[in-house]
């Protein structure tokens, strides 16, 4: 396909290309003339063949292919309402995959969306990813500042250690940070946090958060005490995920939060260099 003709038609989807609440979507009346078809009933065909396709991918087809109607002008000021369909982009992708190949349109669209749709999914990705990293990060803040709290109030680096895995204890119905480590097949000398999912790492900082405060507020001194106050605070946020249907001890593992650390500030520089290539180029 000669570059003139992706441009184009590049161009031309990107215009039709529509946007609600933030979502992107496309009106099928639309997409029918961009992918060639002169008849409505036969590309009616072929949105039949795409909902099949969603469904048998395991997907919603309401959340994909929405039935709408609107009025078309007939003439002499009269008015006729026809059927349409608002499309996600999987959707148009999905009608493109069960659409003629052969035609110069279709081939076009069949990449098209399924680039845009990997876009989507790297995008959903990163922000995923992003907020694992920001909920680990408070985490530390959180546990430090606890440790500083409870060391000027006579407890030592070993009694704080307790104090965490006693936390996790209540946490994860009744597995200690080791017991929690074997299961999950964490290396004992890194900290179980750098491997848990977002919603366990976020309960376990609010946990800390309340016992923070707890701690300055009720001006608590023994190691008995915080240990106290802490597993009170972690035994409600199981409560809480318990209630949510979240077991914490049953999630499985999560890829070493250090090692994304290291792919977003390896993508952070391949952004930097190419908005400088970018700037350079105009």
């Amino acid at each position: 396909m000669k570059k003139e003709i992706i441009n184009r038609l590049t161009k031309t989807f990107e215009d039709y290309a529509r946007e609600l609440d933030r979502v992107e979507f496309w009106f099928a009346r639309d997409l029918q003339t961009l992918l060639g078809y002169t008849q409505w009933r036969n590309f009616l065909a072929t949105i039949e063949k795409a909902k099949e396709s969603c469904k048998n991918a395991g997907q919603i087809i309401d959340n994909h292919f929405v039935g709408v109607s609107k009025k078309v002008s007939i003439g002499s000021e009269a008015e006729r309402e026809i059927g349409d369909f608002t499309l996600t982009r999987y959707a148009c992708y999905l009608i493109a995959q069960n659409g003629d190949p052969k035609k110069e349109e279709i081939a076009f669209a069949q990449s098209y969306f399924a680039i845009q749709t990997r876009k989507q999914e790297l995008i959903e990705q990163r922000i995923q990813l992003i907020e694992r990293l920001n909920a680990r990060q408070k985490l530390v803040a959180s546990e430090t500042e606890l440790s500083k709290l409870i060391y000027e109030r006579g407890v030592d680096d070993a009694g704080f250690a307790r104090i965490r895995s006693k936390g996790d204890e209540a946490l994860f119905g009744g597995n200690d940070t080791k017991q929690m480590k074997r299961k999950l097949n964490i290396p004992q000398n890194r900290p179980i946090a750098d491997f848990l999912p977002t919603v366990t790492i976020a309960a376990k900082n609010f946990a800390t958060e309340i016992t923070n405060f707890n701690v300055k507020q009720n001006d608590l001194h023994s190691e008995v005490k915080v240990t106290d106050e802490h597993v009170k605070n972690n035994k409600e946020m199981r409560r809480v995920l318990a209630k949510n249907k979240i077991i914490p001890e049953n999630l499985p593992p999560e890829e070493d939060i250090k090692k994304l650390e290291r792919k977003v500030k390896k993508d952070e520089k391949v952004i930097a260099t190419s908005s400088k290539k970018q700037l350079k180029k105009k």
